[in-house]
């Protein structure tokens, strides 16, 4: 998984999902019969966090960085002072970009949730 949310892989986020997807699936399909629902909330938690750091990567400049957090419905002054922060990216993903890249943003974007694909799939649940 680390693999696929590199976040210096030179590909389009459309694609890292899309390939996310297909290792869930799969991963989940093969697994279906154990009891890993815990574990499956947690990494569902990590690939989340990490295609938020790759799509504030992504968006390389301050500049573009505020733009796009206004477009996504943040206030002005608040989009200025995240996009301008000094702070590692890491930080900033777990914090402010978790109220506008959120959850149901993220699932409308394509990404399969991999807790709701277990308990779908699951024979011993």
């Amino acid at each position: 998984m680390r693999k696929l949310t590199c976040r210096s892989w030179g590909v389009s986020n459309s694609y890292k999902v899309e390939k996310l997807n297909q290792l869930i699936r799969g991963w989940i399909n093969y697994f279906k019969i154990g009891s890993m629902k815990t574990l499956c909330k947690e990494l569902d938690s990590n690939i989340r966090y990490r295609l938020r750091m790759c799509i504030w990567k992504h968006w390389k400049t301050p500049q573009n960085r505020a733009e796009n957090l206004i477009k996504l419905g943040m206030n002005k002054e608040d989009a200025y002072s995240i996009a301008y922060t000094g702070a590692r990216i890491a930080h900033v993903c777990s914090g402010a970009l978790n109220y506008v890249i959120t959850n149901k943003r993220l699932a409308s974007f394509g990404l399969v949730s991999m807790l709701d694909y277990y308990t779908e799939r699951c024979v011993t649940c």
